[in-house]
């Protein structure tokens, strides 16, 4: 099996990168069949958006601190533990967002796409779904739309739902609502199209940002999609696999 290791910056992981290549050699980033990242989540939200070209296969080993998309570390019979392991395939969100001067960025996330207020002013958001207008004003601190692989990771710190893996479903979450007060979020289809328009921008600016790794500032306008046309292919071991831990989350 031609296996190629990466790893994150932390020693651990480096330490872990040079044991595991001593062992079982580094194949070259184009012949690899497979793709082996060491580190936290982080890491692996890094590697599988550089690995999504290619549709490898990765399996990660944590050698970091949360773990949740990762399996555990352990040198031995790697190679019949990536034989055995089991694959889920993930679609990720597709951001375009726009600034005051009129600069559009895109981006994917594998978690989830935010909005943030970037002062000391809560935001105000409208949000429109499919082109309909839900909300004509949601005043918060900020909110998110997450994928069922990332709906552990922000959106449950920001109390929204966790969703089972294979349910075709997003989670639309506001992080600390004032108004409405009461508006706990929302579950929409897979298909949907949300766009937030910022409302005040100079007064309230607010910022977007796909996985922490694609930051923008001063937003206007931010739409976020699904992107079933590109896939990642996460290997988990035995019994461990993501749809199992996601289940498994919401009883701890």
């Amino acid at each position: 099996m031609r296996i190629r290791f990466t790893a994150s910056k932390a020693p651990a992981a480096l330490a872990a990168q040079a044991s595991l290549i001593a062992r079982y050699g580094q194949a070259d980033s184009r012949q690899a069949e497979v793709v082996v990242a060491l580190g936290g989540d982080g890491f692996m939200l890094q590697t599988l958006h550089a690995a999504h070209g290619r549709r490898l296969p990765v399996y990660g080993m944590n050698c970091g601190t949360i773990g949740f998309l990762m399996n555990a570390y352990a040198e031995e019979t790697l190679p019949d533990r990536l034989r055995a392991a089991e694959e889920t395939v993930i679609h990720p969100l597709a951001m375009r967002a726009e600034n005051v001067k009129g600069r559009v960025t895109e981006a994917l996330a594998i978690n989830e796409v935010s909005l943030l207020r970037q002062g000391p002013q809560a935001a105000k958001l409208r949000v429109l779904v499919d082109g309909r207008v839900r909300l004509e004003e949601l005043v918060c601190d900020g909110a998110l739309v997450a994928t069922p692989a990332g709906s552990t990771a922000y959106n449950y710190s920001a109390h929204g739902p966790i969703l089972p893996v294979g349910s075709d479903v997003l989670a639309l979450t506001a992080m600390s609502a004032f108004r409405p007060r009461r508006w706990r979020g929302a579950l929409l289809p897979s298909t949907a199209v949300v766009r937030f328009e910022v409302v005040e921008g100079e007064k309230r600016p607010v910022m977007a940002d796909a996985d922490s790794r694609s930051s923008v500032r001063d937003v206007t306008s931010v739409e976020v999609r699904s992107e079933p046309q590109i896939t990642h292919r996460l290997l988990f071991d035995p019994g461990h696999g993501l749809e199992e831990r996601l289940i498994g989350e919401q009883f701890t």
